[in-house]
């Protein structure tokens, strides 16, 4: 029996869990919390909980001892750490996060011992790049040529759970949600390359009409020039990813970022209220940004949750209070292709798009947590099983990775599945 070690038991490691279960692997989940580590395993007899720290690298090497590939779910900046170990042991490590420049900094080593290191494989990233290669290796197979390429994704409330006036609930994690609104952006547009700073992301929106949903706001979702050579897009004059969400969240998130609300540097915050800390910030923002800060009771007469730390931290802790989904709501992932494709051969071309809308279950796993973890669960699952091979620092840009796991996502029950239309449009002359 093949032995997975999960570290990280957070929210969207439950489906992962079970999956790797039910699939007849052997599975220790490792977490800070170990009542979060239980809950996951529910005393299945091939399932194990431990309490570890992320800290403590010499508990993670013994944990690797009896390992054969590691599921790495922590934040994004413990996992070249946790690559480093993997690479040590000459296993395989999969994650959902971003390859990140000291990840890509263990490819030649991981070449070197045979180690797999798959990153990328959740659902942005993950499920964005093998949706929108399939269809771009179907593309050039049938002779045509992508000149244009828009991918965005959100994760937001279901309708009936968006219930608060900032229009978003937190069903992964809030700082990550918080600290990517702080990320420059580029991409290309007709021709040419648009650079966005940090401090201007919010103010570079426009608004997208999503099929069975209706519009929502888009912004740049960090560097999109990367995927013209990773999606093989030289020639397109349009290469575009951005963020999803309800309207009203970019004009706001803009005013709160102009604010020192997400500053990461720690300060004493001991016997200050809400309304204290909002002041010695300086902050006093007007019309919907005043509202939203009220309601989440920023000028209140409360006292901080935290006795040290960031702006950060004081916003992503009561964001947390606030902005949770509560019993029976669901979520909602959105993610949406627009391709602009022309077959020279044939004098025509043709625009084709490709939604998916995935819902949580009431009570049960969030789309967020679906949509993550299985992707990864069934990707550790092919590399244990030898059909996923190679070494190095990889992303599932290869067929071989992601045709078998968008197949089997389309075949699970509430399967997780995209709809395409194409329509004819005009070449350009």
């Amino acid at each position: 029996m093949k032995k997975v070690l999960l570290l990280g038991a957070g929210l969207v490691s439950r489906p992962l869990a079970r999956y790797l279960l039910e699939k007849g692997f052997a599975l220790t989940v490792a977490d800070q919390s170990l009542a979060a580590a239980e809950r996951l395993v529910q005393g299945q007899p091939h399932g194990r909980a431990l309490a570890w720290s992320a800290d403590d690298v010499a508990g993670l090497r013994t944990m690797l001892q009896d390992a054969d590939l590691a599921v790495s779910l922590l934040p994004a900046a413990l996992h070249p750490v946790v690559a480093r170990e993997c690479v040590a042991r000459k296993i395989p490590m999969v994650t959902a996060s971003y390859v990140s420049p000291a990840m890509r900094a263990l490819d030649a080593p991981a070449r070197a011992a045979g180690a797999l290191l798959l990153n990328e494989i959740g659902v942005d990233p993950g499920i964005d790049h093998m949706s929108a290669l399939r269809i771009i290796d179907r593309v050039k197979k049938d002779g045509g040529q992508v000149v244009s390429m828009r991918s965005y994704c959100g994760g937001l409330p279901a309708a009936e759970a968006n219930t608060n006036p900032w229009g978003y609930k937190f069903s992964w994690s809030p700082k990550g949600v918080l600290a990517a609104g702080k990320n420059p952006a580029r991409y290309l547009r007709d021709g040419r390359q648009v650079d966005v700073p940090g401090p201007d992301l919010f103010a570079d929106t426009h608004t997208l009409e999503v099929p069975s949903l209706g519009p929502l706001e888009a912004y740049p979702n960090r560097d999109s020039m990367g995927y013209v050579d990773l999606y093989g897009l030289r020639g397109a004059r349009t290469v575009f990813r951005g963020t999803l969400r309800y309207p009203g969240w970019c004009a706001v998130m803009k005013v709160l970022y102009n604010t020192r609300l997400f500053e990461e540097t720690p300060q004493d915050l001991r016997g200050l209220s809400f309304r204290d800390f909002a002041a010695r910030l300086g902050v006093a923002p007007e019309g919907e940004a005043r509202r939203r800060l009220e309601w989440l009771g920023l000028f209140s007469d409360e006292p901080l949750p935290l006795e040290r730390g960031a702006a950060l931290d004081v916003m992503v802790a009561r964001m947390v209070e606030k902005m949770s989904y509560g019993p029976g709501e669901r979520d909602m992932l959105v993610m949406h292709h627009e391709f602009v494709v022309e077959y020279p051969a044939r004098g025509k071309a043709e625009k084709l798009t490709s939604t998916l809308l995935d819902f949580g279950v009431p009570n049960g796993d969030s789309s967020m947590a679906r949509t993550v973890g299985l992707p990864a669960a069934m990707a550790a699952r092919l590399v244990l099983e030898g059909r996923i091979a190679g070494a190095g620092v990889r992303i599932p840009t290869d067929p071989a990775v992601y045709e078998p796991i968008l197949s089997e996502l389309e075949r699970m029950p509430d399967g997780i599945r995209f709809q395409e239309r194409a329509t004819a449009v005009s070449l350009d002359p």
